[in-house]
């Protein structure tokens, strides 16, 4: 077998050494076109409130800027999209979640919702009923869900508050998603980690909060569950 490229007659290596050429060519453009698509950023909509907008902040201090720089910073491509309207509740969220989605194709999900909801006591169930129709949308579209957990605070009672409470960790069982646990903590109720209105987060508090998140983030991106080619349309 060694001896076989000898028996080929001289007059037809042209042909073969131009068939091996193009084969090298076609496997050389594949390699880079894998690495293209390897190379490409995880696109992460940040869908929320005004916690995620960021009031006050300049821009590259909001959440997702300093979320993003995060990742980068533990080594993982993401773009992360700030999608955050100021006094958003649950239902005016899911009003605008196909027109967020429209707007261009995203890997992951952080859903960032129901604080507003608490804080005007609305009942807890219709918060339920529409997180759970945000994540099953998000979901139908491919996109893997974080869900950032809220607590409630002590205005309306123990029973709104054990009821509220168990929102985001049942929504997490039932859909298989990873659930930040209140991804306030530590921030809620600081000063020196708070706007002048002493309930959004400054620049601090946001990075505080960016470093919590983070290593969430990182395993629903790399869980067997999260859909490399996802991209929504």
């Amino acid at each position: 077998m060694k001896d076989a490229p000898h028996l080929t007659p001289v007059t037809f290596q042209p042909y073969r050494l131009f068939g091996r050429w193009l084969q090298t060519a076609v496997f050389a453009v594949s390699l880079l076109a894998g690495a293209g698509a390897q190379a490409a950023p995880k696109r992460i909509l940040a869908f929320g409130d005004s916690l995620t907008a960021g009031p006050g902040l300049a821009a590259e201090d909001t959440l997702p800027a300093q979320l993003q720089r995060q990742l980068k910073a533990k080594g993982v491509d993401a773009e992360v999209i700030n999608a955050g309207v100021s006094g958003d509740t649950t239902a005016m969220g899911l009003e605008r979640l196909d027109y967020a989605l429209s707007a261009g194709p995203v890997d992951a999900a952080i859903l960032e919702l129901g604080a507003n909801d608490m804080l005007n006591g609305m009942p807890p169930r219709d918060a339920r009923a529409n997180l759970e129709k945000m994540i099953e949308t998000f979901q139908s579209k491919g996109v893997t869900v974080i869900l950032a957990g809220m607590v409630s605070s002590n205005n309306w009672g123990q029973a709104y508050r054990e009821e509220f409470d168990s929102i985001y960790p049942d929504l997490a069982r039932k859909y298989g998603v990873t659930m930040i646990p209140f991804f306030m903590e530590g921030v809620w109720g600081d000063p020196k980690l708070l706007i002048g209105d002493g309930v959004h987060p400054n620049a601090a508090g946001a990075a505080k909060i960016a470093k919590k998140m983070t290593p969430y983030v990182e395993k629903a991106l790399a869980s067997p569950g999260a859909r490399k080619e996802s991209r929504a349309q």
